[in-house]
């Protein structure tokens, strides 16, 4: 294999990671190349630990290096409060801002029939299940406010309804269009304090 087609299969792997075209991936593969060996080796390793050692909660579905993560195993958790957000990684910018202290479920992405997903392709048995216990009083939705976000939400909130359970939506502090794990610390408080009922 020549020293080419090693450099290649670098820029292959990492232009496939999300965000990262063909140029960045060049980038970092020749930054990488750059680096001294025990940096490259301490980049691999950390890839490999998270993937050895992390997994997603059995409850929630947020990361977890247990079966149940940290947060569902909380007791001073208000058990009658849950949000529901589209990735596990929109729990961990929520939990920056300190102002919230429910429960979380994650969805896995959100209900976009173009893409061909529907409820049945997402977390959203399990969020039933978790809110039919009589437990949930208050179901936040904190999908991302896109089209797809919004049509979930009121899916969610048609599914909830005859359940008894209050269904709010965060607020548009958040830009239409953007993603939850950009914004602002200030911006999710915001969002979270102004939530309106469905």
């Amino acid at each position: 294999m020549s020293s080419s087609m090693y450099l290649d299969a670098l820029i292959k792997e990492l232009s496939r990671l999300p965000g990262i075209g063909q140029k960045s991936a060049s980038r970092l593969a020749f930054h990488i190349l750059n680096q001294p060996f025990h940096e490259v080796e301490r980049l691999s390793k950390a890839i490999i630990e998270l993937k050895e050692n992390i997994t997603f909660c059995k409850i929630c579905g947020g990361i977890s290096d247990a079966g149940v993560c940290s947060i569902c195993s909380d007791v001073n958790r208000d058990l009658s409060l849950i949000c529901v957000v589209e990735e596990a990684r929109d729990i961990l910018t929520i939990e920056k801002c300190g102002g919230y202290h429910g429960q979380y479920h994650v969805l896995k992405g959100v209900i976009s029939p173009l893409d061909g997903i529907g409820p049945e392709e997402l977390n959203i048995d399990s969020f039933l299940t978790r809110c039919r216990e009589g437990r949930i009083k208050e179901a936040i939705i904190a999908t991302n406010p896109t089209i797809e976000g919004d049509a979930t939400t009121l899916y969610l909130a048609k599914e909830l309804r005859p359940l008894g359970i209050r269904v709010m939506r965060i607020a548009h502090g958040l830009p239409v269009g953007s993603n939850l794990e950009f914004a602002d610390s200030a911006t999710i408080v915001k969002s979270l304090e102004g939530r309106m009922e469905i």
